[in-house]
C-alpha cells in the first residue's frame, strides 16, 4: 500500500507554493486585465488563468519531475532529495525542465477547460453567485473531471519525457519533444496509448480540483467580508 503514495513528498512540497503564486498571480492579471467598472470577461478570465499557468509551472516541474521517478515501478529512490541529486547529476539540470514546455500545452488546455466548465457549472447550480460551499465542490470536481479527460493524450506525451531517464529504450531516451513523444507512443500502442491512465488521471483530479476550488472560494469569501467589515 506504502507505493500508491511514493512521491507525495514531492508533491507536498511544490503543490502549496504553486497553488499560492497561481491564485495570486491569476487574480493581479485579471485585475489588469479588466477595466475599472466592468464587469469580467471570459477572454480576460482566460488570459489572466493563461500567465497564472505559465508562472505556477515554472515553479511545480521540478517537483513533478522528482514524483514521476519515485513513482516507477524500478526506482530505488527513498526520498526526494536522493531522487534529486541522482538526476543532476546523472541528467543534468535541464532534466528538469525538459518537461516544461509540454507540460505548458498541456496545462493551458486543461486550465482553459477548467476555468470555463467551473463558471458554467457554477452558473448553472447557483444562478444567485452567492457563497455556496456545496456549489463550489460539485463545480470543481465535475470541471476537473472534464477537463482531466480531455487533456489525457498530453499528459501520456508529458509522462514519457518525464520518464524517459529510467527507460531502456533507447528512443524513448532520446526523445526530447512531445511530438516525438506522440509518435513512440502511436508507433508501440496506436492510439489507445493516448488514453492509457484516463480513468484514474479523471478520479485523482476531481477532488483536486474541488478542494482548490472550495478553499480558494472559501478564502476568498473570507477576504471579502474581513475588507467590508473594516471598510463599514
Amino acid at each position: 500500500m506504502r507505493t500508491l503514495w511514493r512521491g507525495v513528498t514531492s508533491v507536498v512540497l511544490g503543490a502549496g507554493p504553486a497553488h499560492a503564486v497561481y491564485f495570486a498571480t491569476y487574480e493581479q492579471t485579471k485585475k489588469i486585465l479588466t477595466m475599472d467598472g466592468q464587469q469580467q470577461s471570459a477572454l480576460a478570465a482566460g488570459a489572466a488563468g493563461g500567465a497564472a499557468t505559465v508562472v505556477s509551472d515554472a515553479l511545480m516541474n521540478p517537483f513533478d519531475v522528482v514524483k514521476q521517478r519515485m513513482q516507477l515501478a524500478n526506482s530505488t529512490h527513498r526520498s526526494i532529495l536522493s531522487c534529486a541529486r541522482t538526476i543532476l547529476q546523472t541528467e543534468g539540470l535541464r532534466a528538469f525542465y525538459v518537461s516544461y514546455p509540454t507540460t505548458l500545452v498541456m496545462s493551458m488546455p486543461f486550465q482553459t477547460i477548467q476555468f470555463g466548465c467551473y463558471d458554467m457549472f457554477r452558473r448553472a447550480l447557483n444562478p444567485t453567485n452567492s457563497y455556496s460551499p456545496v456549489t463550489h465542490v460539485a463545480a470543481g470536481g465535475m470541471a476537473g473531471a472534464v477537463a482531466a479527460l480531455l487533456t489525457t493524450p498530453i499528459d501520456c506525451c508529458k509522462t514519457l519525457l518525464q520518464t524517459r531517464g529510467a527507460s531502456t529504450n533507447q528512443e524513448v531516451r532520446a526523445a526530447s519533444s512531445i511530438a516525438q513523444a506522440a509518435r513512440i507512443i502511436f508507433r508501440h500502442q496506436g492510439l489507445s496509448g493516448f488514453m492509457r491512465g484516463a480513468r484514474p488521471r479523471v478520479i485523482a483530479n476531481m477532488p483536486a480540483t474541488a478542494i482548490s476550488w472550495t478553499t480558494y472560494e472559501y478564502f476568498k469569501w473570507v477576504i471579502a467580508r474581513r475588507e467590508s467589515r473594516s471598510q463599514a
